[in-house]
């Protein structure tokens, strides 16, 4: 069989051309610093790495939301421990000022401290984030939450929403309480608040309610305490207006009902009524609770009748109740945030391995093996210069040579 020149030089431009495309591939993977230059050098490989490359960019973006929920929470839970601060210094307030000591000038420098307390939990109400969001508005943190009506009173302009931030595959944590929560919401087991009625005349003045048993068939219920003739008598105040209980009232001696007892001193006027309301339904709003005792400190009462002092005593027995909810709502919400900022630390860690692994799998998927492929990039290199010299061999092969050497 014969082989002509023309195929000599074809097998040999062939084989230049193998070597020269092997040379260039583990050219290519040394530049690029990827053993993948395209997806067809490592089918199942390149799979894979997209599938880890796709985990890498969520868990990038889990990362992200967490740090902002972080950051907000951050914010809010010391937003919540100055609010717990100016609480506390209400409550010392109010009780400075149920001194018996003190005069009318006394008390109404006490109404302006809390005058400027209340001004500074609006403040406080209306903190905002890094981002200019208000955070405790709800949904609606692009508006001030808390502004102040023409008489004085507080209006919460928020709505209830939390914002909830995706921070991994399978779980979402708010980052945000709404301002209803925090400046307008009791506790569950806040128990029962007393005030008297508006009318009193009489100067009975009553002492905290406490609770004595939770599992009698009225506890929960609202009750009015009525004097009349040197009597109680305690009814519901929902139809149909059962009375509960009555008796003899002696001054000191508490009264007993619904689960509750409740002290009362001082002589009450024919027709007064004190009022036993559950906390929930007595008012929530710590700027209502703090707007009415500065009001009661504004009466002038020191050579005022025993009436007008138990108003006043009354009115503070009632804000400080009030207050003492508040605060312990506020700590509430705050020990929640700090538990929400203590699992988002637990995710970020988590995170953060998480991201490793995934690096680290790629890694091994796709970066280039730099002391195997430079011994592959010489070996090409020897191949192709072999098969150059063996094509510059073959252009010297010629018929006519062996002719002219005989």
């Amino acid at each position: 069989m014969r082989i002509s020149t023309q195929t000599f030089y074809a097998q040999s431009m062939a084989a230049m051309s193998s070597q020269q495309s092997s040379l260039s591939q583990v050219q290519a993977k040394l530049a690029s610093s990827s053993q993948m230059v395209s997806p067809s050098d490592d089918p199942v490989g390149a799979a894979n790495a997209l599938t880890v490359s796709q985990a890498m960019s969520l868990n990038g973006q889990y990362a992200a939301s967490n740090t902002q929920a972080t950051q907000s929470l951050s914010m809010e839970s010391n937003a919540l421990q100055s609010i717990s601060t100016l609480l506390i210094s209400v409550k010392s307030l109010v009780i400075e000022a149920g001194d018996g000591a003190l005069s009318d000038a006394d008390r109404g420098s006490i109404a302006i401290q809390l005058q400027s307390d209340y001004t500074q939990l609006q403040g406080l109400g209306n903190s905002q984030d890094g981002n200019g969001q208000y955070l405790f508005a709800g949904f609606v943190s692009g508006n001030a939450p808390f502004t102040q009506r023409a008489n004085g009173s507080m209006s919460y302009n928020g709505d209830q929403g939390q914002r909830m931030m995706q921070v991994s595959a399978s779980q979402q944590i708010s980052a945000s309480d709404a301002g209803g929560t925090v400046f307008q919401s009791v506790q569950r087991g806040a128990g029962y608040v007393t005030s008297a009625a508006s009318g009193n005349s009489g100067s009975a003045a009553f002492g905290q309610t406490a609770m004595a048993n939770a599992s009698d068939p009225n506890y929960g219920q609202d009750f009015v305490v009525s004097f009349t003739g040197g009597n109680y008598s305690v009814a519901t105040t929902t139809a149909p207006n059962t009375l509960i209980a009555s008796g003899t009232y002696t001054a000191g001696t508490p009264i007993s009902f619904g689960g509750v007892t409740l002290s009362v001193t001082g002589t009450p006027a024919n027709g007064d009524s004190l009022n036993v309301t559950t906390a929930k339904n007595a008012g929530t709003d710590m700027f209502g609770a703090i707007s009415d005792i500065i009001t009661a400190l504004q009466q002038p009462v020191s050579n005022g009748t025993p009436a007008a002092l138990a108003q006043l005593q009354n009115a503070l027995t009632t804000g400080n109740v009030k207050i003492t909810n508040a605060l312990n709502n506020v700590t509430t919400v705050n020990a929640s945030a700090g538990s929400r900022l203590n699992e988002l630390s637990t995710l970020s860690t988590a995170g953060t391995t998480s991201s490793l692994a995934y690096q680290t799998t790629l890694s091994n998927l796709q970066d280039v093996d730099y002391a195997s492929t430079i011994a592959q990039f010489y070996q090409a290199q020897t191949a192709l210069q072999a098969s150059q010299q063996v094509f510059v061999k073959m252009q010297g092969i010629s018929l006519m040579n062996y002719v002219q050497g005989r």
